[in-house]
């Protein structure tokens, strides 16, 4: 298996490629949908918000929301199905670098043992997709998020809540709009580019999995 490469784009990525990939996507999308010419433009809906009455709970939109998921075998033989309630389920504290003082070095001792038996594992996991570089219409590398808060208000997830992948065959069709499930092997521990820490969790997926794929 090639060598997972160094991830200089990750900081730029969780910047600003985000809006610069899906907006384009939606853009595209958007033209597709058009009505046709000629055609009045029908409003959205009603001006304002809906009253909530007091006490009522409040859920993210269904397109925002984190993927269910469970942990365990798919099958006898097959990936061990890991979700995020288990890869984000802990807290991670990120050592503040401004770059004028010597990096910090992360403490190590932060990820659960059991997240971290989980390194060398085959594993599914199902996640959203946000393409970092594609070649010939295939996505090669992207990062699988647990919701698409970034890609939709470019919110910076946590650091235990997307994971670094690299597609080790020809790559994949991107797959902005409903999660996807990718099937590989499983790196855990901190990796860092300048001082930086960029992730702890990085795939070498074989597949994925979805609706279109």
């Amino acid at each position: 298996m090639k060598p997972f490469p160094k991830p200089e784009w990750i900081r730029a990525a969780l910047a600003f490629v985000a809006s610069a990939i899906v907006g384009s996507w939606m853009f595209a999308q958007d033209g597709k949908n058009a009505g046709v010419r000629g055609q009045p433009i029908k409003p959205a809906g009603p001006k304002g918000q809906p009253i909530v009455k007091a006490g009522a709970a409040t859920l993210p939109p269904a397109s925002l929301a984190p993927v269910p998921s469970t942990n365990g075998p798919a099958k006898p033989g097959g990936p061990l199905d890991l979700g995020f309630d288990k890869l984000a389920g802990f807290n991670y504290v990120v050592p503040e670098y401004t770059g004028t003082t010597p990096p910090p070095a992360p403490d190590t001792n932060q990820i659960p043992a059991n997240v971290r038996a989980l390194d060398g594992k085959t594993v599914a996991v199902k996640g959203f997709m946000l393409p970092l570089k594609v070649k010939d219409g295939k996505v090669q590398e992207l990062l699988l998020m647990r919701d698409q808060s970034m890609c939709c208000f470019g919110a910076v997830p946590k650091i235990n809540e997307f994971l670094t992948v690299k597609m080790t065959g020809e790559g994949t069709r991107a797959v902005m709009d409903q999660a996807v499930t990718l099937v590989g092997k499983l790196k855990v521990g901190e990796f860092s580019e300048n001082g930086y820490l960029l992730g702890i969790y990085q795939l070498d997926a074989d597949r994925a999995e979805g609706p279109g794929l």
